[in-house]
Order: structure tokens, then sequence, then C-alpha cells
């Protein structure tokens, strides 16, 4: 698969079509770098910028002087984050239906026992305080 001339790293194919992302989705810049490096830095365009436009995902690199290298990072970075992401919600679909198992399941024979005693204490505690009235 070729992206504004570049070949793509075949590992970062795989892992995009294992998502189910389109390359489409990605904004990609290549922006004058910052930072220590002096001329070098300002007069080549070897920061990239990609942003994953569904999901609003940004990553920047520049880490290297070679703008193909920086490239290559910034999207391994950026699916790094964007599987990070689809992780994180399975994730938390697992929790709740955990959560909703937990607190559904059936109470166990001492714990039914535990509670009544419980209650019936509570009561006995209760009925001791009396009504509240006027005395005459």
């Amino acid at each position: 698969m070729h992206l504004g001339g570049v070949a793509m790293n075949k590992e970062i194919e795989i892992r995009l079509a294992a998502l189910g992302l389109r390359i489409a989705d990605v904004e990609e810049r290549f922006i004058l770098g910052s930072g220590k490096g002096g001329q070098k830095i300002q007069k080549t365009s070897s920061c990239v910028w990609l942003r994953h436009v569904p999901t609003g995902v940004e990553v920047r690199c520049q880490r290297e002087r070679s703008q193909a290298l920086n490239r290559q990072l910034a999207w391994r970075e950026l699916i790094g984050k964007l599987e990070a992401r689809a992780r994180a919600s399975v994730a938390s679909v697992q929790q709740a239906r955990e959560a909703d198992r937990r607190r559904n399941r059936q109470k166990g024979h001492g714990q039914k026992v535990k509670m009544i005693v419980a209650k019936k204490h509570r009561a006995k505690h209760k009925a001791s305080r009396g009504r509240v009235g006027w005395e005459e």
C-alpha cells in the first residue's frame, strides 16, 4: 500500500486492518520541527503529525532526522493509541457485564442466614424505641 508516494510497512497495514481502520480517516501533515538542532530542524519538514479524524486521536513525531522514519514511528504510535482505546472499551463492556452478573446472582445459604439475622436484630432494635407521643 502506498501513501503519499512512500510505501507503508506491512506490520502497520496488518494492524490497521485488524482494527478495521481506513487510511482515508487519518489526516497526515509534514511540519517543521522544533527544539534543538539548529538550521537542519528549521529548514526541513521532518516532523510528522497524524490525526485519526473519527476519534480525534493525534500523534506528532520528530524523534529522528529522517521524515520517512518519523512517519513510520508516528503511524506505529497512532495505531498503538487506537489499539489501547479499543482494548479499554472492550474491557469496560466486560466489567459492566461482570458487575451485572455479580449483582443479579443468587445469594448463598450462609449469606441469606446472615441477612435474616441482621434484619431481625435491626427490627428488635427499632421495636425497642417505642412510639413517640404526648404524655398527659
